[in-house]
């Protein structure tokens, strides 16, 4: 069922906590009825109501989003776009929030739909930019087992540029990769590791916190490893753990 609801602030809510894999997976579903084998969601975690604002992460005119809309309605376009440079890849950004298992939401669709080349933002999360944690998702493969627009995650390295460039405006933010984790499924519904992935406040129910550094954090994840066929899932979780370059507001380079 999908709902919008706002709270006595007009905040998202949501909480993160561990949770099974297998269920996180167990939804995985495509729109065609061509193809047997159904990437799963690259998130591992289930989610319970509590509060995350939806900030702003550069000066924009409106917020990036409707603040009423709730954690469990679909995923809505955001005016955003991720560029990672040393893979010349450009992907437009979805909001996304949960789905009825209550995990982490990352729309699929048909072979032929373009949400495989989408990336999906947690709304849950904070804003790209802002003192806190953002977790940007994206697939893998398609239910045809082709490359989609995070196939090549595993090529970022230490160094490489992330940028998150407002449509709107054309300012960007920039981050710089600093490390690449690998998880196993075991490791993934650790609270520790998911405090890494999504930052402390959503996984202990209050949303999204300031960093303790004081600067931008990114979180890209995605699905990697080998394909088991009997639990519907990919063995290992890839992230790319990214910090923020300070004064981070920059023109945009693309129309450059």
């Amino acid at each position: 069922m999908l709902y919008a609801r706002r709270g006595l602030t007009g905040r998202l809510t949501a909480a993160l906590i561990a949770a099974s894999f297998l269920t996180a997976c167990a939804n995985a579903q495509a729109a065609s009825s061509q193809p047997t084998r159904h990437p799963p969601p690259v998130a591992s975690t289930s989610v319970t109501p509590a509060s995350a604002q939806a900030g702003q992460h550069l000066p924009a005119p409106t917020p990036l989003f409707d603040p009423g809309i709730d954690l469990r309605a679909a995923a809505v376009a955001v005016p955003l776009e991720l560029q990672l440079p040393s893979l010349r890849l450009t992907a437009p950004v979805l909001g996304v929030g949960l789905n009825s298992k209550n995990v982490m939401d990352t729309p699929m669709g048909s072979a032929n739909d373009p949400v495989w080349q989408k990336v999906f933002w947690y709304r849950g999360s904070g804003t790209p930019g802002d003192a806190t944690t953002a977790t940007i998702a994206g697939h893998v493969d398609d239910v045809l087992g082709r490359p989609a627009i995070f196939a090549r995650l595993k090529d970022l390295r230490v160094g490489d540029t992330v940028t998150v460039r407002d449509t709107r405006t054309g300012l960007a933010v920039d981050f710089l990769v600093t490390r690449t984790i690998t998880y196993t499924l075991k490791q993934t519904v650790d609270p520790a590791v998911l405090a890494q992935i999504y930052g402390s406040g959503p996984v202990a129910g209050q949303g999204p916190q300031p960093s303790p550094d004081g600067l931008s954090h990114l979180t890209l994840i995605t699905c990697t490893g080998n394909w088991i066929g009997s639990a519907g899932t990919f063995d290992h979780r890839l992230a790319v753990y990214a910090v923020g370059i300070p004064s981070a507001a920059t023109p945009d380079r693309s129309r450059s």
